[in-house]
């Protein structure tokens, strides 16, 4: 998987850039054919609350999952990211585990 990581509105330090890298890698042990990660971490300044973001955009070869996260705190948006990418390539894997399964029962001739 090619991670590619950018930063708006803050400078991109190395712990940064080392923290997001090993969050967002981490996610390949959920779902093994994920092609690339285009990560972008930033402030914004409309949302006073909540100032930090982290969004990922995340391609699968079936489709595209794209997560906006907001926090008090950079690392913590990072980390809600990666909570909810979680999520949703176990709830898609679990639905493609349910796919193979009705085609394996038509195949065989089972009745429902």
């Amino acid at each position: 998987m090619t991670t590619n990581i950018s930063a708006n509105g803050l400078d991109m330090t190395d712990a940064i850039r080392e923290y997001t890298e090993e969050k967002i890698q981490s996610i390949t042990k959920y779902f093994d054919h994920i092609t690339s990660a285009d990560v972008k971490v930033g402030m914004d300044n409309t949302n006073k609350a909540k100032p930090y973001f982290a969004e990922v955009n995340l391609q699968i070869p079936t489709k595209n999952i794209f997560i906006r996260k907001y926090s008090e705190d950079l690392y913590k948006a990072v980390d809600k990211v990666r909570d909810h990418l979680k999520v949703e390539l176990e709830k898609m894997k679990g639905k493609m585990r349910d796919k193979d399964k009705e085609v394996l029962r038509k195949n065989k001739g089972y009745q429902e």
